[in-house]
């Protein structure tokens, strides 16, 4: 460092180092960096004009679900015999069902367990696929072998089947379809974080870690999962889509949420009794909502992958 001579009190020819311009501290260099690149995958997920509309959609039915029923008021638990399956009128927007019930209403008491068993089982399922792709990847080795060949055996498996055998044995209600959906759901995030993991184990602060003399466990939860956190992201989004729609089709089988409460696949299920009749109203609204609402998702998972994928390349 350059020394220069400067007048001082303490004496004439005093040598007082100088002083260079205060910069930024690193704290706000990495806030600012993280900034930036939740920025730029914003900027990315917005080019995404379909995912901002499945987005808009997500939002929409999330209201039409849980707000809507204090605003748009219907009875949902006592049979109407006088309003059977009553035509589209000003008193029933989309007409009644065979019980009675208001179809508007029926689809805001079914979306709500709809999306409440979809987001759980998605949640359940990628948190322990996850955990048990993250311990498998970073412990290699024979005990990645037992592991993975677990998953390859799970996947083996008809799906349909394990999920109508585990119905049938399983009283349904909305706690045993979340399990259901997540003992059979959670071997694809398991490969995925795994493929993920065995790629971060090799980076230089999982390595700082296992010479600081830190565990396994902390390595795995402290710097892996979190590192993975993209991965997991967009799986998750992916898997409450197909949770929506395994639990539509457990409900189109007969084995959804029981009654009096509802699902959207049990509603369509219900409907197509009356397809001959020309009750359009009973099929129709039901069906174009899960197709909707699945897409609506799986445009937003595209796009927080492309997202996720261009703030990697930018670290």
């Amino acid at each position: 460092m350059a020394m220069m001579p400067h007048a001082d009190p303490a004496g004439p020819g005093t040598l007082i180092p100088e002083t260079a311009p205060a910069g930024p501290a690193a704290g706000q260099l990495q806030s600012a960096k993280t900034r930036s690149m939740f920025r730029r995958g914003w900027e990315v997920f917005a080019e995404n004009k379909l995912a901002l509309v499945g987005l808009g959609f997500v939002i929409f039915i999330l209201l039409f679900c849980f707000v809507g029923p204090h605003i748009y008021v219907t009875p949902q638990t006592i049979v109407q015999t006088q309003d059977y399956a009553c035509h589209p009128s000003a008193a029933h927007l989309l007409g009644c069902d065979d019980l009675g019930y208001d179809i508007i209403g029926r689809l805001m008491v079914g979306g709500q367990n709809s999306l409440e068993v979809g987001l759980a089982a998605a949640f359940v399922s990628c948190l322990f696929g996850s955990v048990y792709g993250a311990v498998s990847g970073f412990a290699g080795g024979l005990v990645d072998a037992v592991m993975m060949r677990i998953v390859d055996a799970v996947l083996s498996i008809p799906f349909i089947m394990v999920v109508i055998i585990l119905a049938v044995l399983i009283h349904p209600s909305a706690g045993t379809l979340i399990l259901i959906i997540a003992v059979t759901y959670w071997p694809g995030p398991a490969r995925l974080v795994r493929g993920e993991t065995l790629s971060l184990r090799t980076r230089e602060y999982v390595a700082a870690v296992k010479v600081a003399g830190g565990g396994s466990s902390r390595a795995v939860l402290r710097h892996v999962m979190p590192n993975a956190i993209g991965v997991i992201i967009v799986q998750a989004t992916f898997a409450v889509a197909d949770s929506i729609l395994i639990l539509a089709s457990l409900g189109f089988l007969g084995f959804g949420v029981p009654p009096p409460a509802t699902d959207w696949g049990s509603m369509l299920s219900n409907g197509l009794e009356f397809v001959n009749l020309g009750y359009w109203w009973l099929i129709y609204p039901a069906g174009l909502i899960i197709i909707a609402t699945v897409v609506s998702f799986n445009f937003i998972g595209d796009a927080l992958r492309d997202a996720f994928e261009t703030r990697l390349q930018r670290r």
